[in-house]
């Protein structure tokens, strides 16, 4: 496999924080979902990720769509009122807070990133519904003590009632050396009893080739990443109960009509994505 690290300096050449320099991981993903929030050498690595697995982009949409299917399940049938988004991105309508918020009014959403860019476009979270809230604060989910702290100094949430985490297409960007299953208990155990973790990850399960190289480019651009198996992502969901269908491909959670599973491939997807309850 070539090795990319030549193609991408690790150190910054004066472009400060933002990193225009070199790709950005949250500026890749907004590429991929046609987005226009990424410079030339975001788009260089995206076509790379694009040339060795052709539906990069297919696994951004249906992320996308398993967060506003999973947002819109816990507001409108769990009766999830609060909602803390880690790993949030660049804004793309409609956001996490819109969907909850089209479903329960009241809903009050805590979106949390420590990427500098996704903090100058932070403005497009913050429109909420009248009766509801939304928020964003900087952090990172590696320090999950600090985030948690940062969300209760906000008061915008209320972590002794229920709250639903989203940790979506996150933790493949935390290896195994940065703890990313203690990462998910410390978060757990401050919620309360009834609290909801959706999560998706992206796998090398259907086509353990084409997301080794993947895993190179993204690793060389200097975000260290991680893929997982089924087994190894189910593992976050220990001591939770899973609602039906359980850790599925994501595509086939829940599918409403017009995104029915017939429409991609499970290696397309590459994405397992579940949504479970502690008790």
């Amino acid at each position: 496999m070539e090795d990319d690290r030549t193609k991408y300096p690790q150190t910054g050449s004066g472009d400060g924080e933002l990193q225009q320099d070199r790709p950005h991981s949250a500026r890749m993903y907004d590429y991929y979902l046609g987005g226009k929030t990424n410079y030339a050498v975001d788009r260089e690595a995206a076509q790379e990720v694009t040339r060795h697995f052709p539906g990069i982009s297919t696994v951004a949409r249906v992320n996308r769509a398993f967060m506003h299917r999973s947002a819109r399940y816990l507001a409108s049938q769990c009766g999830i009122r609060q909602f803390i988004d880690i790993g949030t991105g660049i804004p793309t309508a409609p956001n996490l807070h819109e969907v909850a918020q089209e479903a329960a009014p009241d809903a009050r959403v805590v979106y949390v990133d420590s990427d500098p860019i996704v903090l100058v476009y932070a403005d497009g979270l913050l429109n909420s519904s009248p009766q509801g809230a939304t928020t964003y604060v900087e952090g990172d989910v590696t320090d999950p003590g600090s985030v948690l702290a940062a969300i209760e100094e906000s008061g915008y949430l209320d972590l002794n009632r229920p709250v639903g985490l989203s940790l979506h297409a996150l933790l493949h960007f935390v290896p195994d050396d940065r703890d990313p299953y203690g990462i998910v208990r410390t978060l757990l155990n401050r919620l309360a009893p009834g609290s909801y973790l959706s999560l998706s990850h992206c796998t090398p399960d259907f086509d353990p080739a084409a997301w080794a190289a993947i895993v190179n480019v993204y690793t060389a651009a200097g975000t260290p990443t991680q893929v997982r198996s089924r087994a190894e992502v189910l593992r976050f969901f220990d001591g939770l109960t899973l609602t039906d269908p359980g850790l599925v491909v994501a595509h086939r959670w829940r599918p409403e009509a017009a995104s029915g599973p017939s429409l991609v491939t499970d290696t397309q997807v590459s994405l397992y994505a579940g949504v479970a309850q502690k008790p």
